[in-house]
């Protein structure tokens, strides 16, 4: 194994020219960790909004830092105290380290063994995305079988895992989406996808027990309005307006994290399994060299990739 690698640095927020790829010593992994050499690496919009300083004032980076945090590689080696873990393993997860490098560190509580029924790209995508949409529906909301969800961007990283999941559990299934992603929101297990630039979702939909919202602004009021009482709206990008949940008579709470440290392996493994089956599966929008970074993140600050956005290192 080399001394060195290439990694995405950056350091200082700004826009996708800041993403600089430079070649930096391999990390070694501490206790507790592994040491993955990385295949796929998951771009997720909550990278973006990091370089560009959005969680500034009350999560902010130390510089220089490597972004993206959901990968999926090959186990290369391991830190003390490591035992349920082996060198050549596949795994995927989640680091706090900084994913988008030819190595990376991560901890062995966020991972798990990629089956091999799914592609390490397909791997990539579970954590951020399937991850944020079952502790959305079930941790928070509590979805339960005849239920009514309204899921927005139902085509996007989050959203096609929402809409999946709320079909498995027995819940009757609502979706926003553009013109060109309806079918596909359809296939995935929505009785009713809503063109949001035809028809504004509040006239189609009505006594919602759950919405899910990953759009923000005006759509979020707008989504208490389609509630039922006491419904629950969860956002995952903010703390919604309690004042106006009262008003509306419904809850309406931010996407919190049950369990620590998240996402688990056994969550991870969980919704491996289920994709494995066939029960549940995914879409890649694009895939991108680790020397096209900036046009990975160019492609996600569109809003409008259909599935998610992956860096493909080998």
């Amino acid at each position: 194994m080399p001394d060195t690698m290439q990694a995405v640095r950056i350091h200082q927020y700004g826009d996708t020219d800041q993403l600089q790829l430079e070649t930096i010593p391999i990390p070694q992994p501490q206790a507790n960790e592994v040491l993955v050499r990385v295949h796929a690496v998951g771009v997720l919009p909550a990278d973006n909004k990091t370089r560009q300083g959005f969680f500034k004032n009350f999560r902010p980076i130390t510089f220089p830092y490597t972004p993206c945090s959901t990968f999926a590689g090959v186990i290369e080696a391991l830190g003390a105290n490591v035992t349920n873990f082996k060198v050549g393993q596949p795994v995927f997860g989640r680091t706090t380290n900084g994913a988008a490098a030819e190595y990376i560190t991560a901890s062995i509580a966020t991972i798990a063994p990629k089956p091999d029924a799914i592609t390490f790209a397909e791997a990539a995508t579970i954590s951020g995305g399937a991850t944020t949409a079952w502790s959305a529906l079930f941790d928070n909301a509590n979805l339960q079988p005849d239920q009514h969800v309204l899921i927005h961007a139902a085509a996007g990283g989050v959203g096609l895992f929402a809409v999946q999941f709320a079909h498995w559990k027995g819940a009757h299934v609502t979706g926003t989406a553009s013109a060109a992603n309806l079918d596909f929101v359809r296939s995935l297990g929505a009785e009713t996808v809503i063109d949001y630039n035809v028809v504004p979702f509040e006239d189609e939909v009505h006594n919602m027990d759950v919405v899910l919202d990953s759009v923000g602004d005006d759509t979020t009021s707008r989504s208490m309005v389609v509630l039922k009482p006491d419904g629950i709206l969860v956002s995952l990008l903010g703390p919604p307006d309690q004042a106006e949940a009262q008003k509306h008579g419904i809850r309406a709470m931010n996407n919190t994290v049950i369990t620590q440290p998240y996402p688990s392996t056994s969550l991870l493994q969980t919704i491996a399994d289920l994709m494995a089956s066939g029960t549940i599966k995914t879409h890649i929008a694009e895939e991108f060299s680790l020397a096209d970074v900036r046009l990975a993140h160019q492609r996600v600050d569109t809003g409008h990739s259909r599935g998610r956005v992956i860096l493909r290192l080998t």
